[in-house]
């Protein structure tokens, strides 16, 4: 599968706040939140450059999807992953 990806001009923490904005308007929530960066270097002392993925949810499409193949529960929350790079934001 091909990921859905864009790019903004955007720093990280604009980027996600427009995200979150625009995932509320569509019904969805955010249920996750891993900062892989963070994680990294606390487990392993590895610097890596800024890694977000958001696990996002939208309560009535995952009870349709659910309903249709219980087996969706295996790709919910739907990630959504954001990654810093030189000239903005990495959408995926």
């Amino acid at each position: 599968m091909t990921p859905i990806t864009t790019t903004t001009e955007l720093d990280m923490a604009d980027t996600e706040a427009a995200l979150r904005a625009a995932l509320a308007q569509k019904g969805f929530g955010v249920l996750t939140e891993i900062d892989v960066t963070s994680t990294l270097k606390a487990k392993l002392d590895i610097d890596i450059p800024p890694l977000k993925i958001l696990g996002a949810c939208n309560p009535h499409l995952a009870l349709q999807a659910l309903t249709v193949d219980p087996d969706a529960a295996l790709v919910l929350p739907c990630n959504v992953v954001l990654e810093a790079i030189p000239t903005g934001t990495l959408v995926r």
